[in-house]
């Protein structure tokens, strides 16, 4: 599913398979397609593999990415596939190797083949290939960094250049080299995790038998380059074994952000929703801080009126953060009201007529203007709407949870 775009500075794939108690894709998806600029949106392909051959399933993934990330979809940024039935072999008579019991071993085994799968989809479509997985967080700027630093390598000796220190995530590779890579691991993917076969790999590349052991850790350096601070983080503590808690961190990546701040019009800060602790709404308009509140209703609002009507050109919101990505606002829309639909310091219409009729109107005068997606509205504002009085986020239904607003940013138009 997509626009099968090749052409691409760098292409990144993110295996997904079914996890027992927690997805953590979709907010890995958030933060890789966030963190991108609109140029670096059309340098890049994000490739997710739903390596799973339960064919309900994976339509019910791929139904749901399709949903979420439309125009990703449609623009070519973001590509889903899986393998077919037939592409797994019978993992029941698996050799147990270095005391791991046989499901850490067929789960070792076919994360290899996926690895595998991934590699030759994505080797004809871009300059370079970076691996990820479905439970990290990006920092800032990760696309750029990453091409820079691959451009500005003294060789083009490297094999592998790291962007993160744990296990295979922010791997990167050329392109150019995938294929020995994949062939390489399909010999051996029974026996050892795909690190060490990387490891061998480098090893037979550039390790001299008659030398010593430091000859050769010094040899296979110049073929494996490390970058700091880490670019990527893992965040997911539910392993894709099951039963099996994962508790890495990169230490290099530092403490991850749970805000974003912003510089936003003057204006009076109001909501219906009980504040939890110190997570105040004001905090999180002057970005000192996240919004945190209680389960909202239907009826709740967060509102905003500026001091001074104000034209605005465009907004964003991001509920949820890395900590507690399933705080979101769910049906929850983005209304504004022009200052010339404010009669009398009444919300109502001029005359009785509605200036902007292709758009949906609120009982009490507002415009409904966008609506929250996998925990993020974002748009811009029609410039015949004028100076605004109030820009509101409202809630249609009961949601299930908590809430956070992490990030608000009302961008004034240009005088």
């Amino acid at each position: 599913m997509g626009q099968r775009r090749t052409g691409v500075s760098i292409v990144m794939g993110v295996p997904t398979v079914k996890r027992e108690v927690h997805s953590y894709l979709i907010d890995t998806l958030n933060s890789l397609i966030y963190e991108l600029t609109p140029e670096e949106k059309q340098d890049c392909v994000i490739v997710v593999l739903i390596a799973e051959t339960d064919l309900p399933y994976v339509n019910s993934v791929a139904e749901n990415l399709k949903n979420l990330f439309p125009n990703e979809i449609q623009s070519g940024l973001l590509e889903v596939i899986a393998p077919s039935v037939n592409y797994y072999p019978d993992f029941s008579h698996l050799k147990e190797t270095f005391g791991d019991p046989k499901e850490r071993v067929r789960w070792r085994t076919k994360q290899n083949l996926d690895y595998c799968f991934l590699m030759m989809y994505a080797q004809l479509k871009g300059t370079y290939y970076v691996q990820l997985e479905d439970d990290i967080v990006a920092r800032p700027n990760y696309l750029s960094t990453m091409k820079n630093f691959a451009l500005q390598q003294p060789s083009g000796e490297w094999m592998i250049l790291e962007f993160s220190q744990l296990g295979f995530i922010g791997k990167m590779f050329k392109s150019l080299d995938l294929s020995m890579i994949v062939e390489f691991i399909l010999m051996f993917y029974k026996d050892k995790p795909i690190d060490w076969l990387l490891d061998h790999i480098l090893w037979v590349k550039v390790c001299n038998p008659e030398k010593d052991a430091k000859h050769c850790d010094r040899q296979k350096a110049n073929l494996r380059i490390r970058f700091k601070p880490s670019l990527f983080q893992h965040v997911g503590t539910h392993s894709s074994l099951a039963g099996k808690i994962q508790k890495l961190k990169d230490k290099d990546f530092g403490k991850h952000a749970l805000h974003k701040g912003h510089s936003n019009p003057p204006a009076e800060v109001t909501s219906s929703l009980k504040t939890y602790q110190h997570f105040t709404l004001e905090k999180a308009y002057l970005g000192e801080d996240f919004f945190w509140a209680f389960t909202p209703v239907a009826g709740d609002f967060i509102r905003f009126r500026f001091f001074t009507p104000v034209k605005i050109d465009r907004f964003f919101f991001r509920s949820g953060n890395i900590e507690h990505p399933g705080d979101k606002l769910f049906n929850t829309t983005v209304e504004v009201l022009p200052f010339d639909t404010v009669q009398s310091g009444k919300e109502t219409l001029l005359d009785g007529k509605d200036k902007f009729p292709k758009y949906q109107r609120t009982e009490d005068g507002y415009i409904r203007i966008a609506y929250f997606t996998n925990g993020i509205a974002e748009g811009e504002v029609d410039p015949s709407f004028g100076p605004l009085e109030v820009v509101r986020l409202s809630t249609l239904s009961d949601s299930p949870v908590w809430v956070i607003l992490s990030e608000i940013f009302i961008k004034k138009a240009d005088s």
